[in-house]
């Protein structure tokens, strides 16, 4: 089955079509900033993709109610409408792709494939915030977890890299892009992750915070005056790197560090903290480390970024070849003969990930 799967995000658009051997048989990717685009955006893009059997829509919320794909339909779309401000840099422009997707195509079937679901099945310990009951039992808070499209790929790839059994693997996967989350992935399952309850928790981003004290949010609203939408726009779009270094681009904030700018070195150091410390504890939660995965626009394409990650985590085993990082192209092992914990670099394909789900979805249909 060849599935077209439409892949709206927080800061662009990107569309493939899938073959049933999992090959990309065309892709298009356009800018989106703020998850905002254009009708005629899919429409263009979608135009040169022919023979299209069904549609997988990456979503990168399922809230309390869908902890696995399901088919598109009114009660669906509704649903996470209700929802938009768990996610609001990203649910609007994914609910835009499927409403422009559907009225296209409103013959072939559409599923909308969760971001969530993969770490839907964490353990209690990992997934359970420390907050009253009844905000647990009544307004499902819990953390969910986010790129797990990515993060199941990169596992399931490692394991095919390393020629051993995913089953028997220990993997934090490491998705760096403009959005950014670890995950503790053991015997290909998800038993712990950076991001929460929102795709806000964890590790600094391009422009959300990460993780943050949430008593100073109490007192920036009763000492500032801030009120909830000032607060969440702070936190999600003016927030991170381009806080501390006036850019998220990752590849800009390295030019300005090496030309000796102040602001973009501490946001880099700011940066590779936080990135240690989480990969620490996501080993700890699995008990151990076999690999760990760099994945995404930044995890794949800045070689600073691993260098100087892996450089502060000797003590766990890892240790990278300079060679191979600097040159890593496609999916590669980049650790030093020394090491006893791989470190490798995979191409991301979350698409591939969710025309995956797709067929599952519809092998069950009856």
């Amino acid at each position: 089955m060849r599935v077209l799967v439409v892949n709206a995000g927080s800061s662009s658009l990107k569309v493939s079509l899938v073959g049933p051997d999992d090959a990309i048989l065309a892709k298009r990717e356009f800018d989106a900033k703020a998850g905002r685009f254009e009708d005629d955006m899919l429409k263009e893009a979608v135009s040169a993709m022919d023979g299209f059997e069904a549609i997988g829509h990456r979503v990168v919320h399922g809230g309390s109610r869908y902890s696995a794909s399901v088919r598109i339909g009114p009660e669906v779309i509704d649903y996470l409408a209700t929802i938009t401000d768990l996610a609001p840099l990203h649910l609007p422009a994914a609910l835009a792709g499927i409403a422009v997707a559907t009225k296209a195509f409103p013959d072939t079937p559409a599923i909308a494939c969760f971001d969530t679901a993969f770490h839907s099945h964490m353990p209690a310990a990992a997934s359970t915030y420390a907050i009253p009951e009844e905000w647990r039992e009544r307004h499902g808070i819990r953390r969910y977890g986010f790129h797990g499209f990515s993060h199941s790929y990169s596992a399931r790839m490692a394991a095919k890299l390393l020629r051993k059994p995913e089953g028997e693997l220990r993997v934090v996967t490491c998705h760096l892009g403009s959005g950014a989350s670890l995950a503790a992935v053991r015997g290909g399952r998800s038993v712990d992750t950076t991001m929460g309850f929102t795709p806000l928790e964890g590790l600094v981003m391009a422009t959300r915070s990460g993780s943050v004290d949430p008593g100073m949010l109490l007192w920036l609203e009763r000492h500032a005056g801030l009120t909830e939408p000032e607060l969440n726009d702070a936190l999600d779009r003016r927030s991170g790197l381009v806080a501390l270094a006036g850019t998220g681009d990752m590849r800009e904030l390295l030019q300005r560090a090496t030309a000796g700018d102040a602001k973009s070195t501490l946001a880099f150091d700011v940066y590779i903290h936080r990135l240690r410390a989480c990969i620490s504890s996501m080993a700890a939660a699995m008990g151990g480390l076999d690999a760990v995965v760099f994945t995404g626009g930044v995890g794949e394409n800045a070689p600073a970024v691993r260098a100087a990650a892996a450089g502060g985590l000797g003590f766990l085993g890892l240790a990278i070849d300079p060679t191979l990082n600097a040159q890593a192209s496609g999916d590669v092992d980049i650790s030093s003969t020394t090491a006893s914990v791989r470190t490798l670099v995979i191409h991301a394909h979350e698409d591939v990930e969710v025309a995956r789900d797709v067929r599952d979805v519809l092998a069950r249909a009856p």
